[in-house]
């Protein structure tokens, strides 16, 4: 408390030294001089200052440390069970008070390099230097997806390819989309109709921990000390579900009523559909529903779509033996070979040294096969990606067609006027960058074998012809359409048998378009926040390069310091995405969608391509019922793209971990939101932000104080020996088939 009110004290002598705005500088508009869009006119400021510091020493050192630690800490947790994300709220509420603190003790000295005048502490800390530091780490939240290739060709195919080649992929599959970010910014960026919805509550959030400086708290808990007691109190907790008492994240209650009967705990156990379990871990809960930072509107269409598929469909199709499922577990994303005796799907067995499918030996082995919740996942996968098209064209079209034509016609608003004063990124910069970037892909691709020239040009084109379109759906809508089933679809029947070409053509075609898009809402942010274009490019290009790097080598060096890791013997690091990951590799790639999902040897999952009719079909169904019943008000919530990709994480999600986020995301995102929403305005994405960096603090001190040193806390029943077989959840038949056995590994 005596700290707190030291910082109160030295923040007013601070403000008093370092005055927040300059009038003489300050552009002030009149009221009428606003956007013409209302959700920017009562979010967005339409007063800029361009007297506040932005590129400097502390920016670039600030932005850079909160890089390094978030790319790290996003790469650890990616390959360990219980997925957490340190996001843009969490930084931007730790970099608050460091900033005024280097602000508060550098020197103010002035230097003079090459001509140009600096200092290391400018004035106050401000809203634009916070901003460039919170965009440099966002944009490294989600780990590299190229890392994935890495660690599967390492640990499931066997490919040793040197460090440079996966750094080189990593690199050009994350930075080439900002060139092609140059050629659509001036449609996507300076028309006032291209909104990004998300970036409202990003910059809402930015205003209101500057906008706090100058509040009385005195009869409202101060919101940092707030975050620092929720997160301490989560850090001390943590360590019972994350070493002591790891039962607990999976409370299987039901399943102890007779856990060896096999159907009971393929519906109750934690591993099966987990219908009743109870998880205590907040890693666990907040993994994929994200219960305290999603609408209650978009999480009342998880619910539906995950109870009609998870609940209703899934059981179904397995005791119906579907597929002939009941070999292998309800929930796996594991593959098979067919029959009674079924064993893992080994892929090595029947690809050549060059990786390469060796037909003759697949029709040896057995055609693949996968249960019945892994194969339907795919075709409603494959209606997600068309409803979501359908439906943004019936509800959305007219919107996006209208704002469109806006953005043609209209050259400037308010914000691209303020924006006068700063200096455009020159387009040769862009040009230039897609040069090398594309130069070094080529290289990448064809000199340590990844794929052939011609499917790198292909890959580039699907994502250069995707990226205008699909930027209006985001810049309007809030929904990004995604390019992954397209782009491995296409190369799977363009070049059959080869998985590592496979997942390689599908990062190009898909995550170049993510990352341009990615880039562009960031310039977009920019321009809300009258932030300079050059240093807004600068601060992003050094820190995706920069992130890149700690990517991979944090996977690398788990690789080869963790034994049995991404296998279930390596838990926790289970690496469940990338197991995923390498099973639709094999499915799309090693094997080719003609067999799996086509007619070539009678492909026994063809029927599932009828998804892509089905998700065409039914938002038309619901957009015509809704107008021929106005009145019928829930038909207008129905939003199919939502509801049908519900489950699409799943697996490597497991069910408990949506119905546990389902009760949390009801208390918050619901009740407290209409019947406390002065405390949920307040505090729930601070709530959100302090329980991920707790969790987060004690996973890392557990680790490095206890499992790098190969220690272990003691065998008890809250604390099972899971390297003998033993079920965290004391319910050892959640994952096995239905006549109560586990497949094993084909040998090699």
């Amino acid at each position: 408390m005596a700290d707190v009110q030291k910082q109160e004290v030295f923040d007013e002598k601070f403000d008093e030294k370092f005055p927040e705005t300059d009038a003489e500088n300050q552009v002030q508009l009149t009221e009428e001089d606003d956007s013409p869009v209302e959700e920017v006119r009562v979010t967005i400021s339409n007063v800029d200052d361009p007297s506040l510091p932005y590129n400097t020493f502390r920016m670039w050192f600030l932005g850079l440390l909160f890089t390094a630690a978030i790319s790290f800490i996003n790469q650890f947790f990616y390959m360990r069970q219980g997925n957490i994300q340190i996001g843009y709220a969490v930084v931007a509420l730790l970099s608050l008070p460091c900033g005024h603190f280097m602000a508060r003790v550098l020197p103010t000295r002035q230097f003079n390099t090459f001509g140009f005048t600096w200092s290391l502490n400018p004035g106050p800390f401000s809203i634009k230097e916070h901003v460039l530091i919170g965009t440099m780490a966002a944009v490294n939240t989600g780990t590299a997806y190229a890392v994935d290739i890495v660690i599967i060709q390492k640990i499931f195919y066997h490919l040793e390819k040197p460090f440079v080649a996966g750094l080189f992929l990593v690199i050009t599959t994350q930075i080439t989309g900002f060139a092609m970010a140059g050629a659509i910014r001036r449609f996507l960026v300076r028309p006032a109709h291209m909104i990004w919805p998300q970036n409202l509550v990003t910059a809402s959030l930015f205003r209101s921990l500057h906008a706090e400086l100058g509040e009385d708290d005195k009869d409202r808990m101060p919101r940092t000390k707030y975050y620092l007691i929720v997160a301490g109190s989560m850090a001390v907790y943590y360590w019972l579900p994350g070493l002591i008492f790891p039962t607990i994240g999976f409370l299987a209650w039901i399943c102890w009523i007779k856990p060896t009967n096999v159907v009971l705990s393929q519906l109750t156990g934690s591993y099966g559909l987990g219908i009743g379990a109870i998880a205590l871990d907040w890693a666990a809960i907040s993994s994929y529903v994200g219960p305290l930072v999603t609408p209650w509107f978009a999480q009342v269409n998880i619910i539906v779509g995950f109870f009609l598929v998870a609940y209703l469909m899934v059981p179904w199709a397995y005791y119906t033996n579907v597929y002939g499922s009941k070999y292998y577990p309800i929930i796996t994303s594991q593959l098979y070979t067919p029959g009674p005796n079924a064993t893992m799907f080994n892929v090595s067995l029947v690809l050549n040294s060059q990786g390469i499918l060796d037909e003759e030996a697949y029709t040896t082995l057995g055609e693949l096969r996968m249960d019945s919740f892994f194969a339907l996942t795919y075709g409603i996968g494959f209606a997600g990606l068309t409803a979501t098209f359908v439906h943004v064209l019936l509800y959305n079209g007219k919107e996006i067609v209208e704002r469109w034509k806006s953005a043609r016609a209209e050259n400037e608003d308010i914000h691209s006027r303020l924006m006068r004063h700063y200096p455009e990124v020159p387009d040769w910069w862009y040009g230039a960058l897609g040069l090398v970037t594309f130069a070094l892909s080529m290289v990448t691709c064809v000199v340590w074998d990844y794929m052939p020239w011609w499917a790198l040009l292909l890959a580039m084109v699907i994502a250069i012809v995707f990226v205008l379109p699909v930027g209006i759906v985001q810049a309007v809508t809030n929904q990004q359409p995604g390019l992954n089933i397209i782009t491995e679809y296409a190369i799977g029947y363009l070049l059959p048998g080869h998985a590592i070409a496979n997942v390689t053509f599908k990062t190009y075609g898909y995550i170049v378009n993510v990352q341009a898009l990615s880039f562009v809402q960031d310039l977009k942010l920019g321009h809300y926040m009258k932030i300079p274009p050059r240093t807004m490019f600068m601060a992003q290009l050094v820190s995706a390069t920069f992130s890149c790097v700690i990517n991979l080598g944090t996977a690398m060096w788990l690789i080869d310091t963790r034994p049995d890791i991404c296998t279930q013997a390596g838990y926790p690091f289970n690496c469940l995405s990338t197991n995923t990951f390498f099973s639709a590799s094999v499915i799309w790639g090693a094997i080719g969608p003609q067999r799996v999902f086509g007619t070539k040897d009678n492909g026994l999952y063809a029927h599932v391509q009828w998804g892509f009719l089905v998700g065409a079909a039914l938002p038309v169904i619901f957009w015509a019922l809704s107008k021929k019943f106005p009145n019928v008000q829930w038909l207008k919530y129905v939003h199919w793209p939502v509801l049908l990709a519900a489950t699409g994480n799943m697996p490597p999600a497991l069910p408990y971990m949506y119905s546990n986020g389902f009760v949390v995301g009801f208390i918050f995102a619901f009740w407290l939101r209409r019947y406390r929403y002065n405390w949920w305005s307040r505090y729930n994405y601070l709530t959100s932000a302090a329980l991920d960096s707790g969790v987060a603090v004690t996973g890392l001190l557990i680790y490095f104080i206890v499992e790098s040193w190969n220690g272990a806390f003691p065998i008890w029943w809250g604390n099972p020996d899971v390297n003998n077989g033993a079920a965290i959840d004391h319910c050892p038949l959640g994952n096995a088939n239905f006549y109560g056995q586990f497949a094993q590994s084909e040998s090699p």
